[in-house]
């Protein structure tokens, strides 16, 4: 099990931007493939972005936040990054990091590690 710590959520107007990170607690952070997940309030937890192992080289989103988010990676710090543009109403949630077995649209069963999560709320 790897421990992951979010943070950087918060309140923030629709149209503007926020960038989430996720500090990981493993020597080898480079060899997982990473993932960004979001649930809202009386809806089920669902896939927002991943990235794969080593480099990051390789990125997979949800078509509601294709464009808009991009997920990062940097393995010196054990850190992966959401940040997030073009906010909507749509977007506020509790979004969580986890390890995933594939970056290709991981679903629940393929999250290794979750976070504790981190809100963020998106104001009209």
């Amino acid at each position: 099990q790897v421990q992951l710590v979010e943070s950087g959520g918060g309140l923030v107007q629709a149209g503007g931007s926020l960038r989430l990170s996720c500090a990981a607690s493993t020597r080898t952070f480079s060899r997982y493939v990473m993932g960004w997940f979001r649930q809202a309030p009386g809806k089920e937890r669902e896939f927002v972005a991943a990235i794969n192992w080593g480099s990051g080289g390789i990125t997979y989103y949800a078509n509601s936040v294709k464009g808009r988010f991009t997920i990062s990676r940097d393995n010196a710090k054990n850190t992966v990054y959401l940040q997030m543009s073009s906010l909507k109403l749509e977007d506020t949630a509790n979004y969580y990091c986890a390890t995933v077995k594939t970056v290709v649209g991981p679903s629940l069963a393929d999250v290794g590690s979750w976070g504790q999560g981190t809100q963020v709320t998106v104001s009209s």
